[in-house]
């Protein structure tokens, strides 16, 4: 982010302030700004901190500043806000889209509809008020560019970061009931890129081998029966952190072959075990291969969609560390 050395900048970002992107991104601004302003609330609320954000930007003096980055979901202030930046640079983080989250991820928009046609026009005037643009992996910047007719030279590549005050490696004990097996361990938030049945169905071929044992961390919607799998609805971050420890292998992906976001994402969850210096195994797609290789320790990947593929890859890395 050269074009902001020395500028004086306003930060934006609807996201929570101690969001890691967010965090990230402020302190890269804060190295090399003349001068960086935070406009952004801590309200566990959504909406709450829209309003803030809006009810500040009303009353902001444009002219005390050089540029505006405006973080995490740009496309709830771009369009609203854009004519309020003008004649100043403008960056945003174009972390996901609108439309090909809610349309093609998550499908809780009909593709061709109304709503689908309003996701696609936050994203295109986003883009079209942006100077550069921050995403998240090579793969993306072309998907943006294509998709959304804009040009690949305002896309620029920021890695995600695990934050090390949390994730760093250590030793830690398993419990009891996987003190002596291969502990395998997953968490997310069970969004359909991940792949998560892929997962389930890997787990089947192992509930009658007590060499293993699976922890699911997650709001699992399908529970499999079985005395070495464990299913943990949720955990605070450090608690996450202990049990990514103790793990013998964990799983990253994305593993869902039918969703093209998965194949353009490189799971967050993959910085973390990087951070704690895990065993992990990951989608086989050209995003995770932007920063991972087999020649790196501890690095595995594994067909997506491929469920028998996972549980033999699993078998493999078994046999490795006997």
């Amino acid at each position: 982010m050269k074009e902001l050395e020395n500028q004086r900048i306003l930060f934006i970002t609807t996201k929570n302030v101690d969001y890691i992107r967010n965090t990230q991104e402020i302190s890269l601004l804060s190295e090399t700004a003349e001068a960086l302003t935070v406009l952004g609330s801590k309200s566990g609320s959504y909406v709450k901190r829209l309003a803030y954000v809006y009810f500040r930007l009303l009353f902001a003096h444009m002219e005390q500043y050089d540029a505006v980055f405006v973080g995490f979901s740009p496309q709830l202030v771009i369009p609203f806000w854009g004519w309020k930046f003008r004649k100043k640079t403008v960056i945003i983080d174009f972390f996901i889209s609108v439309y090909d989250t809610m349309v093609c991820d998550r499908r809780k928009i009909r593709e061709g509809g109304l709503l689908a046609c309003i996701c696609r026009w936050l994203d295109k005037r986003t883009l079209f008020y942006a100077d550069a643009s921050i995403c998240d992996t090579n793969a993306h910047g072309d998907y943006f560019s294509s998709e959304f007719g804009v040009s690949r030279q305002i896309f620029q590549t920021l890695y995600l970061e695990a934050d090390t005050s949390i994730y760093y490696p250590r030793e830690a004990r398993k419990p009891a009931e996987a003190e002596n097996c291969f502990a395998i361990l997953y968490f997310g938030s069970v969004l359909p890129l991940q792949g998560v049945d892929v997962i389930t169905d890997a787990m089947r071929h192992f509930t009658e081998d007590a060499r293993f044992f699976f922890y699911f961390i997650g709001p699992a919607t399908e529970k499999i029966a079985a005395s070495n799998i464990r299913y943990i609805d949720w955990l605070a971050q450090e608690q996450l952190a202990e049990y990514i420890a103790f793990a013998d292998l964990c799983l990253a992906g994305h593993f869902n072959a039918g969703v093209e976001k998965a194949k353009r994402t490189i799971p967050g969850k993959a910085y973390i075990y990087r951070a704690m210096g895990k065993p992990m195994i990951l989608g086989d797609n050209s995003a995770n291969r932007e920063l991972f290789d087999e020649s790196m320790e501890g690095i595995f990947f594994t067909p997506m969609g491929d469920a028998r593929a996972l549980a033999n890859r699993i078998l493999e890395i078994y046999d490795l560390q006997k």
